[in-house]
């Protein structure tokens, strides 16, 4: 990569052994949703190696460009229903780093959706790992809808457990999760967090923070 990458995406994961031009390729999500709407260089694109051999060094070879690169500023996240972040799939290393992943079939269910009658989604991905996640300066993810209730509750307010890969989060000290109601209706202390950021807001305004 170089130090375009500074300048560029490091992007977090991809199937193994789909086309780039894929409709359900992340390749093609990423171009059609962000890519092809800004200013940013192909050569600054990057994904993980998803294709031919040797892998193993390859996913290092990533995770060292990464590294020599400056590190990742802002890392953007969704979140599975099983607490996957990335497709770092339950009893994920809290310490893992970009690998080849098999992929569960709570993750083939959500992802059938996307594929017509007979296909069957890829079974396996190539993910940076929860540890890369972890090294990011600041952490964005995003929850949306009633099915992803459940997997915010565990990822706030449950153990930190490799079971449920999401909630490592709790241990970075600069992430911010963008929550609808649907998706946070299942938080014990909804109540609370309320009333701490508008506490936060007051002391921002006021210059304290």
């Amino acid at each position: 990569f170089g130090p375009a990458l500074s300048l560029g995406v490091a992007n977090l994961d991809e199937y193994l052994d789909v086309p780039a031009d894929h409709p359900q390729s992340y390749r093609t999500f990423m171009r059609t949703h962000l890519f092809d709407g800004i200013d940013i260089r192909p050569e600054n694109i990057h994904f993980p190696p998803t294709d031919g051999g040797d892998l193993v060094r390859r996913c290092a070879d990533y995770e060292r460009a990464i590294v020599d690169a400056g590190g990742i500023d802002v890392q953007l996240l969704g979140i599975g229903r099983n607490g996957h972040i990335g497709f770092n799939e339950p009893t994920s290393s809290l310490a893992s780093r970009t690998r080849v992943k098999t992929l569960t079939e709570r993750t083939l269910e959500d992802n059938a959706r996307f594929y017509g009658p007979g296909e069957r989604p890829p079974v396996l991905a190539v993910t940076m790992g929860i540890g890369t996640i972890l090294s990011a300066r600041e952490i964005l993810l995003q929850a949306m809808g009633p099915k992803k209730a459940q997997a915010v509750r565990n990822m706030v307010e449950g153990p930190v457990s490799s079971f449920f890969p999401a909630s490592a989060l709790q241990l970075h000290e600069r992430v911010t999760a963008y929550v609808d109601p649907e998706a946070g209706s299942l938080l014990t202390m909804i109540a609370y967090y309320r009333r701490t950021r508008a506490l936060q807001e007051e002391l921002r305004r006021a210059g304290r923070l």
